[in-house]
């Protein structure tokens, strides 16, 4: 009857362990990303982009020094990546996502404890029996149905992601650097060009008070230019909060503490090399963002994999090795050694139900998942078309306002003369052009800032300077 009892046991242990075999044999899949697209051809495209090189020259694969080839911002940008804070957390949780890699794949090894115990017990004042039993215990757990290689490979998924989420940040950064040199520049342009106006509108009040005297003009001409001269003096004020703004957020980005930084006016970014509008998909798929994404859809795979091996039961193995002087309830001196073997068998029987919900849930976050990615790299062919389509418009946008800023230089240089010289102009249409000129001339530096952003903007949203070899 033993016998028959063991060998229907050992049957229905072996029954249980092929049982996936024919039932979920996918737990032991890995995660495949031509899987996931099903008939979206987004995602088909994708697919095919992943696998491909981006061509030599593309403005993604360039490196950071290559694109920005002023050597001050070369350096601001380095002293950035040495020192910025956010970089170093992304660095931090990349040890972390190591560590527990390495965790996972440990848990393929045995486990071995020393668990030493002794007792001495008298009975009815009998004089004391002392026991003790030194053994080493051995644990392994038999990954029949996939628990833990799931856990592994969720572990290694989650590892590349904070490898990607690194470059990602060092992206970020190098953009930040740059749009904030640019951007200071161009306050500083500003700034110049409004105090040199205010100058010469300063001019303009003591001129009206010479023609008031004179007769040529009356306390309205000289109130108007006052009142000019204040605006520009107010608005100057209002550039240089913006200026200071400006050179903190630069400080702080470069990881140190507030204080102005000398960089020149005027500055500006030119395309290096010609981009048309129709970028390939394996350039977006280059970005760090994107392949972070990607790489989260896996960890959502995994552990939906891991929600199926649930339903599954767990099969441990167990040893126990060393000596003892307690043996079939006689106590021998000296001790002797022992060794024990078993083997257990757990199966869910009551936590189906939880099981069950738990499979939904994971497999509703695989799709939520999915669904992000698919955004994601959306909002990447987006970025990638406003930059382009940006830096185009502000490109044809500086010619007409090259053109405007000439046309009202020559209305102010006229007007000038006219006032000067003759009856036949007023004050207010040579306040009218000086302040065309100066709208126009600050709309110049704007677009320059505008077109030198959309540079850094491209640059960021194809993925470059995201990898630290490059």
């Amino acid at each position: 009857m033993t016998a028959k009892i063991y060998k229907t046991l050992v049957a229905g242990v072996v029954a249980v362990a092929i049982l996936p075999a024919f039932t979920g044999c996918h737990i032991y899949n890995k995660f495949d990303m031509a899987k996931q697209t099903g008939d979206d051809p987004l995602l088909q495209e994708y697919v095919k982009a992943a696998d491909q090189t981006a061509a030599e020259g593309a403005l993604g694969t360039l490196s950071w020094q290559t694109v920005y080839t002023d050597p001050v911002l070369q350096g601001y940008i380095q002293r950035a990546l040495d020192n910025n804070i956010d970089l170093e957390n992304a660095r931090l949780n990349i040890e972390v996502a190591h560590a527990n890699m390495l965790g996972a794949r440990m848990s393929y090894l045995p486990s071995v404890a020393l668990s030493p115990n002794a007792v001495a017990a008298s009975y009815d004042h009998a004089p004391f029996a002392k026991t003790y039993t030194i053994p080493l215990v051995l644990g392994w757990e038999f990954d029949a149905f996939g628990k833990i290689l799931n856990s592994k490979r969720g572990a290694e998924a989650s590892y590349a992601q904070s490898k990607d989420y690194e470059q990602a940040v060092r992206s970020q950064i190098i953009s930040g650097v740059a749009n904030l040199y640019y951007a200071i520049s161009s306050l500083e342009a500003q700034v110049e060009l409004t105090r040199e106006t205010s100058m010469v509108w300063k001019s303009n009040v003591e001129t009206m008070k010479e023609y008031k005297e004179s007769g040529r003009t009356n306390e309205a001409g000289v109130a108007q230019s006052e009142a000019n001269y204040y605006n520009i003096c107010a608005s100057l004020n209002d550039l240089e909060i913006s200026l200071n703004e400006a050179m903190n957020s630069f400080s702080l980005i470069l990881g140190e503490m507030p204080h102005a930084w000398d960089i020149a006016p005027g500055l500006a970014l030119e395309l290096p090399a010609a981009v048309s509008d129709g970028v390939p998909m394996v350039e977006l798929a280059n970005r760090p963002d994107v392949r972070a994404a990607e790489r989260s859809l896996a960890v959502a795979y995994y552990a939906t994999n891991s929600a199926r091996a649930a339903f599954y039961p767990s099969i441990n193995l167990t040893a126990n090795l060393g000596f003892t002087n307690s043996v079939g309830g006689m106590i021998h001196n000296p001790a002797v050694w022992f060794t024990q073997l078993a083997a257990s068998l757990t199966a869910p029987i009551f936590q189906r139900g939880q099981n069950i919900a738990r499979l939904k849930a994971t497999k509703a976050q695989q799709e939520q998942t999915l669904n992000t990615f698919r955004y994601t790299l959306m909002s990447a062919a987006a970025d990638v078309h406003n930059a382009i389509d940006s830096y185009d418009r502000n490109s044809d946008k500086a010619q007409w306002l090259g053109r405007q800023v000439e046309a009202w230089q020559r209305s102010v240089d006229a007007t000038t003369e006219l006032f000067k010289y003759t009856d036949t102009t007023t004050y207010l249409e040579l306040l009218t052009a000086q302040s065309g000129l100066l709208s126009a001339q600050m709309g110049v530096i704007s677009c320059d800032l505008a077109r030198t952003q959309a540079v850094i903007s491209l640059y960021q949203s194809l993925g470059g300077g995201g990898i630290a070899g490059i």
